[in-house]
């Protein structure tokens, strides 16, 4: 039986939001870009009329032309790929660790934009860009299974990034671990929560998207709030300790 519920949990999220709203749509914005919301570049080699330049005889394309050119565009995507990955691994996840920082601090009462940059220290960045790769390793590796235990998997590991807000330093597979334990018997529940704002996703799409970008706060939020309760609920179990999660500990930024 869950020891929290939704409807709280999400009640809980506006009321953080009434006070410092455009602060976590900005940290909301920021996260979204970032975490590799932006589209890729397309190419567009045009109609046929482009085919045709490259001297299609009796319907064989001379491939001394094309081939260079596709071996060019190849190349190029390559690129593109390990840039968009390097940017991920490297920028992305510190700042989503920055992000959940935020949040719940915002959850706790401490709105505070600091919170963001908060894995850009030296004795910070590196464990948690460990940890959130470890993370992001794991669930590739069970969506290769197929897509359903990709799924399960990732709300499995969903609570890392919270964790590390907590203690950056507590290790790549015991923030696995712990957010493991924090989300057993929680996950199709966590599920609920996402399909709850699928109404508000719906609604932002009419605005040609523009809309969902303010539902991202709401969203953010209310991930937090969870965490909250979880984190409560492993501390109450004994699956963690307040030392481990460094909460008596004075804020740092």
């Amino acid at each position: 039986m869950s020891m929290w519920d939704r409807k709280e949990l999400k009640k809980r999220a506006k009321e953080v939001l009434r006070t410092s709203y455009w602060k976590a749509f900005l940290v909301s914005i920021i996260l979204a870009v970032v975490g590799g919301s932006v589209s890729p570049p397309n190419f567009n080699f045009g109609s046929s009329s482009t085919i045709d330049e490259f001297n299609l005889i009796d319907g064989d394309l001379e491939w001394a032309i094309l081939g260079p050119i596709l071996a060019i565009i190849i190349v190029i995507f390559i690129v593109i790929f390990l840039f968009a990955m390097a940017f991920r691994i490297f920028l992305g996840f510190p700042f989503e660790a920055g992000a959940m920082r935020y949040f719940k601090g915002s959850a706790e009462r401490e709105v505070n934009l600091n919170h963001l940059m908060y894995a850009f220290n030296k004795l910070r960045y590196l464990d948690i860009v460990k940890a959130m790769l470890w993370r992001g390793f794991l669930t590739f590796l069970w969506s290769l299974l197929l897509v359903i235990p990709g799924i399960i998997k990732s709300y499995s590991y969903s609570q890392v990034p919270f964790i590390l807000a907590d203690n950056p330093n507590i290790g790549y597979r015991r923030a696995v671990d712990l957010s493991r334990q924090m989300t057993r018997g929680h996950k199709f529940n966590i599920f609920v929560i996402d399909l709850s704002f699928l109404g508000w996703i719906l609604l932002g799409t009419l605005a040609l998207f523009v809309g969902v970008l303010f539902v991202l706060p709401y969203i953010n939020a209310t991930k937090a709030e969870l965490y909250m309760a979880l984190r409560q609920e492993a501390l109450d179990k004994g699956f963690t300790n307040e030392e481990e999660l460094r909460l008596n500990q004075t804020p740092v930024f």
